[in-house]
């Protein structure tokens, strides 16, 4: 008995020193703080400051404050799945710099902000699917090009830059499945990557189209280059009243066609205005065949008007070459008359 005492009392020093909160289950072996199912509203404080694994799972943790994790820097497994957490503060992680796998999943986030995760050099797994997330910034932070494993399905996200893709070069895997993806001018770019990505050997479960309504349900990697039109440029140069003159066009047009379908105002919205083109395909071949046609009559023609006046001026010149060595031969016509006339 007393030997058990001894041993509890030493466990629960431990457990003290270390600062394990009231709620959570620390596992000294396993480096691992336990603290899912325990109606957490916030990280708990107080945790040991040298584990690597922390569950916060299956809590109602609506906020991460700025120093949250500054007691934890060994940190390499976060989860923080099946949550309240709305939005989540750029910097929130950067002093988890062994971070490795971020499970953000089940949660009510709507937005990520620029550089969100900065300073996560060893993040690998970035998991965001679950969300009601409509929009993903151009990147996610310095010093995330290691991230292998990215997931954003199950999400409302029309649109994804190709510029944040482009900014993790180690991604093995993508998953963007039931998303309401909007195939039009804006996704070019991402068709552009997914292409590269899959012929480099990458893993993704695809991308299928929601809107516009003649696409809804195809594969992106399915839809023909030409069905997309590129994007209007945006001129910096504009006058204010235009640019006004515009906005309430632009509202007004949006009010009418709230009740259409939402492929078609997406298209509307970025695709160019049509440029004079031929009626139809099978019309700019036969200009281009009658082009062809009168370009080589023409060639012909002045090829033949070459060769005829080179062989004119060559035959010319002979005759001229001939009717000189006549009048060598025989005197010049002036010399010949006299000759003539006394023979009559």
């Amino acid at each position: 008995t007393d030997n058990w005492l001894l041993v509890w009392s030493v466990i629960s020093l431990a457990h003290t020193a270390h600062g394990c909160p009231d709620k959570c289950l620390c596992h000294a072996a396993s480096k691992t703080a336990d603290c899912k199912n325990r109606g957490f509203t916030e990280i708990p404080a107080r945790l040991p400051p040298e584990i690597q694994i922390l569950q916060l799972q299956n809590n109602r943790i609506w906020r991460i404050n700025q120093n949250a994790f500054t007691a934890t820097p060994l940190l390499k497994i976060l989860d923080l799945s099946n949550n309240s957490l709305s939005s989540v503060a750029p910097g929130a992680f950067q002093k988890l710099r062994y971070l490795q796998v971020l499970n953000l999943t089940r949660n009510l986030i709507h937005y990520i902000e620029n550089k969100t995760f900065s300073f996560l050099p060893r993040l690998k797994e970035l998991d965001l699917s679950s969300n009601s997330i409509i929009r993903l910034p151009e990147t996610f932070g310095n010093s995330t090009g290691n991230i292998t494993l990215l997931s954003v399905k199950h999400n409302k996200l029309q649109k994804m830059e190709r510029i944040l893709l482009e900014s993790l070069p180690n991604l093995k895997v993508v998953l963007f499945k039931d998303n309401p993806w909007q195939c039009n001018c804006n996704i070019f770019g991402l068709k552009l990557w997914l292409e590269s990505f899959l012929y480099r050997g990458g893993i993704s479960d695809g991308i299928i189209c929601s809107a516009p309504g003649i696409r809804k349900g195809k594969d992106l990697l399915k839809v023909p280059y030409e069905l997309f039109g590129a994007c209007p440029l945006r001129t910096a140069h504009v006058h204010l009243a235009s640019s006004h003159h515009h906005g309430l066009e632009h509202r007004s047009s949006l009010k009418h066609g709230h009740h259409g379908e939402l492929g078609d105002s997406g298209r509307a919205s970025c695709e160019p205005k049509p440029k004079p083109r031929p009626v139809s395909l099978r019309h700019a071949i036969a200009t281009v065949v009658i082009t062809g046609v009168v370009c080589g009559i023409v060639c012909l023609m002045m090829l033949a008007a070459a060769v005829y006046g080179c062989a004119y001026a060559a035959i010319t010149a002979k005759s001229h070459k001939e009717h000189l060595a006549l009048v060598r031969q025989h005197g010049t016509p002036e010399e010949k008359e006299p000759l003539e006339s006394s023979l009559a």
